[in-house]
Parts: C-alpha cells; sequence; structure tokens
C-alpha cells in the first residue's frame, strides 16, 4: 500500500496514495490507522484524493478509522473527488455519518473548531461540578 503521512502539531493528513481502496489495501489501511492511533494521533484528515474506487472492505476500514480517532478527537475525510466514490458515500448514507468536506484545508479548519469545541466542552464540565445543589 502506497501512502504518505504528514505529522503536524494538532492534526495528520494521511493521503491514500492508490487508486483502488478495496479488500486488497483495507487490512493494511486498518494497521496503519491502529498504529497512528497508538503513536498519539487524535486528529486524523484522510485524503481521497488519489482514490478511484472504493469497496465494502474500503469503507469497513475508513469507518474503523473513523471509530477509532473520534474517541480522542476528530477524523474527517476529504478529497473524495471521483463521482463513483461520491456516488458509494451517499448511497451507502455514509455521507451523513462521517465528517466529509472537499479541500485539506477546510479539513484542517474542521478539526481545528472541533478540538476548540472539545475544549470548551471539558471547561465547561469542569464548572458544574459544585453547581448540582442549585
Amino acid at each position: 500500500m502506497k501512502y504518505s503521512v504528514d505529522k503536524q502539531d494538532r492534526y495528520t493528513v494521511f493521503q491514500l496514495e492508490e487508486e483502488n481502496l478495496n479488500s486488497v489495501v483495507a487490512p493494511d489501511l486498518k494497521s496503519e490507522i491502529v498504529i497512528l492511533h497508538n503513536e498519539g494521533v487524535n486528529n486524523l484528515i484522510f485524503d481521497l484524493s488519489k482514490v478511484k474506487y472504493v469497496d465494502s472492505s474500503g469503507l469497513s476500514a475508513i469507518l474503523t478509522a473513523d471509530r477509532l480517532m473520534k474517541t480522542n478527537g476528530s477524523f474527517v475525510l476529504t478529497g473524495i473527488e471521483q463521482a463513483a466514490v461520491k456516488k458509494l458515500f451517499e448511497i451507502s448514507r455514509l455521507d451523513s455519518v462521517l465528517s466529509m468536506v472537499p479541500t485539506k484545508a477546510e479539513a484542517v479548519e474542521y478539526v481545528f473548531m472541533e478540538e476548540l469545541q472539545r475544549e470548551l466542552e471539558a471547561d465547561g464540565d469542569e464548572g458544574d461540578e459544585g453547581d448540582e445543589d442549585e
């Protein structure tokens, strides 16, 4: 499986350098996602701009990445440019479940907004601890 990983301070971009995200690629992809998660990557931007075909194994790998990354952070899909790939996400209704944005720049902004929201919620939870008697 060919791919590139660009680690930044607050997010990591994983770009799949394959035309097909299928049963041949999916097991390796899942392994790489688990490794990134275990290394402490919390916010993952998954760039599919080079992918022209996704099958059910590929969708499974994407859903695994989404579930794993959202335990502590964000998982955002970007670069879905091929009509067949877009259609698959629409037909499977995953476009309503997964965080999907058109460009990498928008994905970075999305990650920052989610991170800010998590920080605000954590601060709000700390302030609520003494309010139980009211």
